[in-house]
């Protein structure tokens, strides 16, 4: 108990250390917010595009679409704020040997990669998807009760945790392969697809989202839980305990990379 209360401490202390960081580029902090915001308003006004012309996506309406859509931006929103730099592990930490100053401190590695940085860009993708979900229960598509909010709230921890563990498990590919990022940009992708009915693509891509990178789960499944109202079990309940085993994997892999980690060479 002891050692959690003093890593929180150690992490409020360094996320201040990093706003004030922040507030001396002031500029950058709005424009990249900015561009997060419009990014997510482009998605939106695609949809509204297609509904212009479909009434309906495979059975979908425009409602139940938004939903998904915004169930989608929260989670990795989450992921997003907390977790970014762990990014520049897939990008430059282990070929630039700027991995080293982790290992030179008495404290968890993983922890000090989360603690280093927040990202408020991501600020932007949980203002969308929040307003979103707002939109969609004014609609009246989701039944809102104390049971359907606490599902909601675990079923976005567990998304969240497994954009992040995605994100880990290409990262610690750097320890073997130098720079794996191109790898995970190209995984972390994939989760565009997570922001509509899986069943609208072809069955490869259903495949890859639902058994290789289950993005499927941070969004889709869990959504038609409150959509459609399919067994709670079967949506939140396997999101829950793929959240759980995709976490193990990726940080099992992590501390193996670490356990190879040679440093920069010349």
């Amino acid at each position: 108990m002891a050692k959690i209360k003093r890593y929180f401490c150690l992490y409020r202390v360094l996320i201040k250390q990093f706003f004030k960081m922040l507030v001396q580029s002031k500029v950058d902090f709005l424009m990249g917010l900015f561009g997060f915001f419009f990014t997510q308003v482009l998605g939106i006004a695609f949809l509204y595009l297609i509904f212009d012309k479909i009434p309906s996506l495979n059975g979908w309406t425009l409602s139940q679409l938004i939903f998904i859509y915004g169930f989608a931006q929260i989670p990795r929103g989450i992921d997003h704020l907390f977790t970014d730099n762990i990014w520049l592990v897939a990008w430059r930490m282990v070929v630039n040997g700027d991995f080293d100053r982790y290992m030179l401190r008495p404290m968890n590695v993983f922890f000090q990669i989360i603690c280093e940085k927040l990202q408020p860009d991501a600020i932007g993708e949980l203002l969308i998807g929040t307003i979103l979900i707002i939109m969609s229960l004014s609609k009246g598509i989701v039944i809102v009760d104390g049971v359907h909010i606490v599902m909601f709230i675990v079923s976005v921890i567990a998304g969240a945790v497994i954009y992040t563990s995605v994100k880990l498990f290409f990262a610690s590919l750097s320890f073997w392969i130098k720079r794996s990022g191109p790898f995970l940009q190209v995984a972390y992708e994939m989760a565009d697809f997570a922001k509509y009915p899986v069943e609208i693509y072809s069955k490869p891509i259903q495949f890859i989202l639902t058994f290789v990178i289950p993005f499927a789960f941070v969004a889709y499944f869990p959504a038609s839980y409150f959509l459609i109202q399919k067994s709670a079990f079967m949506t939140v309940g396997i999101e829950c305990l793929i959240a759980v085993i995709l976490s193990i994997l990726a940080y099992s892999i992590f501390k193996i990379g670490i356990s190879r980690y040679e440093s920069a060479g010349n």
